[in-house]
């Protein structure tokens, strides 16, 4: 389990294609007391350390989280947001993110505004139904605030400590991000017996109840 706040940006030093993929990260924070075993969110994705050799680490990647997250896109040298797991007793300053990404969403424009910037964005299908204003939503492993959802549309905005310490104020129109949902969004709908498809007249029936 995750924050969605970022400790640093690290580097990919090895990038191995296979049946999956085996890459490199090399960092100085997460670092400290890293231990094989431990799990790192990698701008969104959970992996496992699998090796630690001086200031790198190194993790393997199924083919399904592969192809679920901008993964394959990725080479060697690419800079990546990096996140220890949540320990019991830390302070959640961001909210509940498991490093299980839900889908690929993709920036739809950029706008600066004094010293905010305003990034609009398009959920994959299915994802909008979690979008709720001021909700929260995870980026490439960052911890944000929705803003004016329309469908699959968005908006975040990201002040200037966000953009200095993490990836998102590298993006452009175009680029593809790593997105988790809320987890507590996806806990009540599972509740609620609500499923991909349901219409709305069965909720108003619902309530009406």
């Amino acid at each position: 389990m995750f924050t969605g706040l970022i400790e640093e940006t690290g580097f990919l030093t090895d990038f191995r294609r296979g049946r999956g993929i085996a890459l490199a990260v090399r960092a100085t924070r997460v670092m400290e007391g890293l231990r094989v075993g431990d799990s790192v969110a990698v701008s969104g994705p959970c992996l496992t350390v699998e090796k630690i050799e001086g200031d790198r680490f190194f993790a393997s990647l199924l083919p399904e989280t592969v192809e679920a997250t901008t993964i394959a896109s990725w080479q060697v040298g690419r800079k990546v947001n990096l996140e220890r797991a949540l320990r019991l007793g830390d302070r959640l300053g961001g909210h509940l993110v498991t490093g299980h990404v839900d889908g690929v969403g993709e920036v739809a424009a950029v706008t600066d505004r004094d010293e905010t910037r305003l990034m609009e964005l398009l959920a994959p299908a299915g994802l909008e139904r979690y979008l709720v204003d001021r909700g929260s939503v995870a980026l490439d492993g960052v911890s944000l605030t929705v803003r004016a959802p329309q469908g699959r549309r968005f908006s975040v905005a990201l002040v200037r400590a966000t953009l200095a310490a993490t990836t998102l104020g590298e993006l452009h129109v175009g680029d593809k991000v790593n997105m988790e949902a809320d987890l507590l969004a996806k806990h009540i709908e599972k509740l609620l017996g609500r499923s991909e498809g349901d219409g709305d007249e069965k909720y108003r029936e619902w309530l009406a109840e």
